[in-house]
């Protein structure tokens, strides 16, 4: 071996030991950048039945992420104010393919609590009794249209079933026609920010006897809003609807943080 070659050799061995001792770390490679960390594990949407109809059809819930903050949300407790069910669904959808809203957070969704009314088209159930009059309320009334008795009705039974058993820290029920957004209980702050991101202006009612708004926001301090669209609403496509009400929906969700 010549000379040349002998220098070569040597100057490649140091060249190597100083790399395996850390004593020279060459400045050409390109930088190795570790994969980020597989995000955590979300529980998948869970799909249960809150109960039976009258006519035993089954009341659906959907249960989305896992953290300590509630939100519920209903729509069709009246039958024929159809409009809130398919954007309930178009929620359940969005929050599905933006999984970090539910981050902290957890969304119980009713799209229709009242299936016989919707399947006859009516307001009522198939007793003839208004749901959202037959809650255990301080001012409710027992007649045959609000119900002889508090949750005389298997779907009211359902709805306090799930009040009870996630105890949300907010409500929203999706009514037609009004056009507004009313709040019971402590629901003034929520109100207002859900109108930032809708054109219903809020508009207090008052608390009607016996129905959820009265029960859940001044019986049981849950801050809640009825959430009336428009009577014209009830034609619209669920991408349609979604356009003009999801955000505000979503601002109850992230509530009191702002929709970003």
């Amino acid at each position: 071996m010549n000379k040349k070659w002998s220098i070569i050799l040597t100057v490649c061995a140091l060249f190597t030991v100083l790399v395996f001792a850390g004593c020279y770390e060459p400045t050409s490679y390109p930088e190795i950048i570790k994969p980020p960390l597989p995000p955590a594990i979300a529980l998948p949407p869970q799909h249960r039945i809150a109960g039976t109809s009258v006519q035993r059809r089954p009341i659906m819930a959907l249960v989305l992420g896992q953290g300590p903050d509630v939100t519920f949300i209903l729509a069709s407790i009246h039958g024929n104010e159809r409009a809130g069910t398919p954007l309930v669904r178009q929620l359940a959808e969005y929050l599905k393919q933006h999984p970090y809203l539910l981050t902290g957070r957890k969304v119980v969704l009713l799209p229709v609590a009242n299936p016989d009314g919707m399947a006859h088209n009516g307001r009522f159930n198939v007793h003839g009794v208004d749901l959202n009059r037959n809650f255990a309320a301080a001012n409710r009334l027992n007649n045959r249209q609000s119900g002889h008795t508090a949750l005389s009705e298997p779907e009211a039974r359902a709805i306090d079933q799930l009040i009870r058993q996630y105890t949300p820290d907010r409500i929203v029920s999706i009514h037609q026609p009004w056009a507004c957004i009313d709040y019971d209980g402590p629901g003034t702050a929520l109100a207002v920010r859900m109108a930032q991101y809708c054109d219903l202006p809020i508009k207090k009612v008052g608390a009607l006897p016996g129905s959820l708004g009265s029960y859940a926001g001044l019986t049981l301090g849950i801050p809640i809003i009825t959430f009336e669209m428009l009577q014209s609403d009830s034609a619209l496509t669920p991408e349609r609807l979604w356009q003009r009400y999801g955000t505000a929906l979503i601002a109850a969700i992230v509530y009191p943080d702002t929709v970003k």
